[in-house]
């Protein structure tokens, strides 16, 4: 035992594996999927160091941002490598000399894309509820970074399904993100978001907007029996407070006609208060005679 520590406490020459661990990526690289992961080390030290080595790997931390481009590739050269690994050595351990000179990184470059987020939402509402306004993301796309021809190909980014039923109140959920196949080389900025959306009780009004004839022929007058038609309107409770009947406008044109002898014009509804949840008329078309003026 104590010939074999008195071996150990010796200063020895050999050979050791560090397992690299890549940091530091420069936004416009991505490291590719054959980067090497090991270095082997001639290092001078002690056998306690080189025992411990055999037991426990050491890892050792490459700083990419020191990467420079060289005959069609990225490397890191033997000096600054050195530099970097002393820097995490032991002051006992001597570095003599690396396996390989430059060390290749597999890195290559990248775009990157803002995708818009699209919800999938399966939505049961209680009777008598909305959804008011649009389903909303946070945050509303991912950045992609990856080769061009691969990140190209993405138009949206969907969430996976999130089902709801008998709501009768604001929801929010977070909900994961569901990627393309196919995308080995690229890199999502997030991997879920929170879908959301606000729900209120409707109620109905009805209106009674008066007709307006265009396309009238010149030195005529036209009449319609009868002269207004009633608006049935969806809205929230509050919304339905702030609308009147001069919100809307319907349009009866007369050029619809096109000479057919008909004495029936159709209405249609070309001017409509905002955050409605639907407007429906009584009638769809409306009599009418011509007169000349």
């Amino acid at each position: 035992m104590a010939w074999f520590i008195s071996n150990l406490s010796e200063t020895y020459e050999s050979r050791t594996i560090f397992t690299l661990n890549y940091r530091n990526l420069p936004d416009s690289l991505l490291l590719g999927k054959n980067a090497e992961n090991q270095i082997e080390a001639k290092l001078r030290t002690s056998g306690f160091q080189f025992l411990y080595y055999k037991i426990f790997k050491r890892r050792i931390d490459v700083d990419l941002s020191q990467v420079i481009y060289s005959n069609g590739g990225y490397v890191i050269g033997e000096d600054a490598l050195k530099k970097q690994m002393d820097q995490q050595l032991s002051q006992n351990i001597s570095l003599l000399e690396l396996d390989r000179d430059p060390l290749e990184v597999d890195l290559y470059q990248v775009n990157s894309r803002k995708i818009p987020i699209q919800p999938k939402l399966d939505l049961k509402l209680k009777q008598n509820y909305i959804l008011d306004g649009k389903i909303s993301m946070s945050p509303d796309s991912v950045v992609v970074k990856g080769p061009k021809n691969e990140i190209d190909t993405i138009q949206t980014i969907k969430t996976a399904i999130v089902q709801l039923s008998d709501v009768s109140a604001d929801f929010s959920r977070t909900v994961s993100l569901t990627f393309p196949k196919g995308l080995d080389n690229s890199i999502f900025s997030i991997s879920t978001a929170t879908m959301s959306g606000k729900v209120s009780k409707f109620s109905e009004k009805i209106f009674e907007v008066p007709i307006n004839v265009v396309n009238v022929p010149e030195g005529y007058q036209i009449k319609t029996f009868p002269n207004t038609v009633t608006i049935l309107c969806k809205a929230t409770i509050d919304r339905l407070k702030e609308i009147a009947a001069s919100d809307f406008e319907v349009v009866a044109d007369y050029e619809q006609l096109a000479g057919s002898g008909s004495s029936t014009l159709f209405l249609d509804v070309v001017q409509s208060p905002l955050k409605v949840y639907d407007i429906k008329l009584e009638d769809n078309s409306v009599n009418f005679v011509l007169e000349q003026q």
